[in-house]
């Protein structure tokens, strides 16, 4: 211990010079036994790091998908699906703060750790309702469940035994009514979810700078570019999970499929929604072990040591290895960024160029959050796609085409050396083009379907009034039905009745999925009103045109997520580089705030409010009340759907043109002579080429809120 503790003083020594062979072989051997600890220990957490991005990307992809099937499962409207889907980000925002700031001083991996198993703990959460609140029930008339009777759909005689049977049921349906109406499932959901925001926060902004910190310079960007590559997966697989899990009755497991009598077409189906949670969940514990074992510290690389301007980092930040000044200089350091801090906020916001981006990033994310949000209930509902169909095809076409998006923008950006003002010009193309393609999409609807009392009158006819008073007709009047219930049947003459009794039906055979009625007063009228007809269970299918329409759908959608995708790298490079250095951190801190709280949390409540206004049947809740919606007037949707995502968009874009305009303005030589001086920014649209090419990294981690799920 003293011989080397007397080498390693000499050889510290500036009065002391040692042998060049033995000092050379000291040297050498150290920076690379130091090269491959570092080298060895980043590509773990690099690996480690990569699964836990792919892990929560999956878990927010598979909420998207199953967006509808909460909904049905817990009878609640859209409006409070989105407020779901928000908490998600009030999670996140709870904390983030403490961790950005007290992160970086403690244990990063272990911290990564911890927010993995909260993470998976609020998925598992979610799941739990499916295992306490009983079996999902559905609208279905009894005869459809019960093969030994034959119960008449139009009860005429109220004294008669199937009556009575009806009495049973409902007698049965609301002895469990006490316990249903307080319990609320949906709160977990909720619960769950903001957990899982909690969770989450951490890793992005402890992830990505121990990396930074740790590895060699000229890596850590091809290093921060495949965390967010192998992030891309994730939705992808998150959404096919979503369609497999879509395709299984909720139940399963549980109950004998053969009963069940809807079928994944019906508006009431309700797939295993539960289940890709709790993979999920599995998943999210098996990314954090890794951190658990990772070193608070890593070597630094031999060409990081020692210099003052290896990162931004080290320009404002100086160490002191004397623990007895450590508080002095840190209490000083604090006090400095206290008195410094209303000053760089003011600043901020008198940048023209980043408050009108900001307010531009804002409406076009609120645009982008609630169409993604809702995509999959447009699809269902305005196609009549199954929920396990829209999962896939979003999964597989939509997010490739965003992943190919990000990454062609960074590829012109590198290519074409473009500038800022390119930049900005590129970022406002794609959004103008995108929003464009967008437009198109008013022509390429369905009809809605021909439901009697709902879209058409029992005599063929468009529906005027009001359409609870027009769900009885003539042909019904001698049955009694109630308007609250939703067992659609399809008609032989392609008109769907929204149940068996309102059809007029009086007798039925078979059970099941393969009920058939028999003497349809309702549905002989439109075509001859002296003919009684049958009907099946289960709605009619859409026009003929539907299947094409939804074909091209898909086109316009792939090519407008790719060409809105485009401009998100240079939108992004824009704001980096109309930023003081020492004010990006900052800068981009109140940025990822601004969308989530303004973005991120309202959008999907208020589109979800707004889809609402369309619905042409709500469904009933077992205890009374309204519950989710079973039909939706399919022009109504898809003028406010896309309507409010164009507004939106338009906004923007105005914004968009604001920015470039204040950048031509920015770009004569007096305000390039002011920028060069730092009393204007750095947003001087010159070149520089060789800037340029030192920020290459810059392209590759540009990051913001759910990136991977929002197209």
């Amino acid at each position: 211990m003293e011989s080397s503790s007397k080498e390693n003083t000499q050889f510290f020594s500036n009065n002391t010079i040692l042998p060049a062979d033995r000092s050379s072989f000291k040297s050498e051997s150290s920076a690379s036994k130091g090269k491959q600890s570092c080298c060895g220990g980043i590509k773990i957490f690099l690996g480690a790091l990569s699964f836990v991005y792919f892990a929560k990307a999956l878990s927010g992809s598979y909420l998207k998908s199953t967006i509808t099937q909460i909904e049905r499962r817990f009878d609640i409207p859209s409006s409070l699906v989105g407020v779901i889907d928000g908490s998600f980000e009030i999670g996140n925002l709870l904390i983030i703060v403490l961790v950005s700031y007290f992160g970086a001083k403690l244990h990063r991996p272990r911290i990564i750790g911890a927010g993995c198993l909260i993470m998976s703990a609020g998925t598992f959460l979610i799941a739990m309702p499916q295992f306490f609140m009983g079996r999902y029930r559905y609208e279905r008339f009894p005869s459809t469940i019960n093969s030994t009777g034959s119960i008449s759909p139009c009860l005429q005689d109220k004294s008669q035994s199937p009556l009575s049977a009806l009495e049973k049921l409902q007698a049965k349906i609301n002895a469990g009514c006490e316990k249903e109406a307080g319990s609320s499932m949906w709160i977990y959901v909720l619960l769950g979810n903001l957990l899982r925001g909690i969770g989450e926060t951490p890793i992005q902004p402890l992830g990505i700078t121990y990396i930074d910190d740790y590895a060699i310079e000229e890596n850590a960007a091809l290093y921060i570019g495949c965390v967010q590559t192998v992030a891309i997966i994730g939705p992808i697989v998150g959404f096919l999970l979503g369609s497999l899990c879509a395709k299984l009755y909720v139940d399963i497991g549980f109950v004998d499929l053969d009963s069940v009598t809807i079928t994944p077409k019906d508006v009431q189906w309700v797939g295993a929604w539960w289940l890709g949670y709790l993979i999920a969940g599995v998943i999210s514990v098996l990314a954090g072990i890794p951190f658990w074992f990772l070193p608070k510290h890593l070597p630094k690389p031999e060409s990081r040591k020692g210099s003052s301007t290896s990162s931004e980092q080290s320009k404002f930040i100086t160490e002191d290895n004397k623990e007895q000044h450590k508080s002095y200089h840190q209490q000083l350091k604090m006090a400095e960024m206290a008195k410094d801090f209303l000053p760089s906020l003011k600043h901020l916001f008198g940048n023209p160029v980043y408050i009108l981006y900001l307010c531009a990033s804002i409406i076009q994310f609120n645009s982008l959050i609630g169409m993604v949000t809702y995509k999959p209930k447009y699809i269902e509902q305005q196609y009549g796609q199954t929920s396990s169909k829209t999962n896939f095809v979003i999964g597989l076409i939509n997010i490739p085409a965003v992943a190919f998006g990000i990454f062609s923008g960074g590829l012109l950006m590198k290519k074409f050396r473009i500038n800022v003002l390119g930049a900005a010009k590129l970022s406002l193309g794609s959004s103008f083009f995108g929003y464009l393609l967008l437009l198109s999409l008013f022509a390429m609807g369905c009809e809605n379907s021909d439901v009697a009392g709902l879209t058409v009158s029992y005599h063929g006819t468009k529906l005027m009034t009001d359409y609870e008073q027009a769900l009885f007709a003539e042909c019904n009047s001698g049955c009694s039905c109630s308007k609250n219930d939703w067992d659609p049947v399809c008609g032989e003459n392609g008109v769907t009745y929204v149940s068996a009794c309102l059809a007029g039906c009086q007798a039925s055979n078979g059970s099941g999925k393969n009920t058939v009625y028999f003497n349809c007063s309702c549905v002989g009228t439109l075509e001859s009103p002296s003919r009684s007809s049958s009907a099946v269970v289960g709605p009619c299918q859409k026009g003929n045109e539907c299947p094409k329409m939804f074909l091209y759908f898909l086109v316009i959608s792939v090519i407008t997520s790719y060409t809105l995708s485009v401009g998100g790298t240079p939108g992004y490079i824009l704001l980096l580089r109309c930023i003081k250095p020492h004010l990006k951190s900052f800068a981009l801190g109140i940025y990822t705030l601004a969308i989530r709280v303004l973005a991120g949390i309202p959008a999907p409540v208020y589109f979800g409010v707004a889809i609402d206004t369309t619905c042409l049947k709500w469904g009933s809740k077992r205890c009374g009340g309204r519950g989710a919606c079973r039909l939706y007037d399919s022009s109504a949707l898809r003028y406010v759907y896309l309507g409010l995502t164009l507004v939106l968009g338009t906004v923007s874009i105005f914004f968009s043109v604001a920015v470039l305009c204040v950048l031509r303005k920015r770009s004569s030589p007096p305000d390039e002579i002011l920028s060069a001086n730092g009393e204007r920014g750095t947003c001087g649209t010159k070149s520089r080429k060789d800037h340029f090419v030192n920020s290459d990294h810059l392209i590759q981690t540009t990051y913001w809120p759910e990136k991977e799920t929002r197209l």
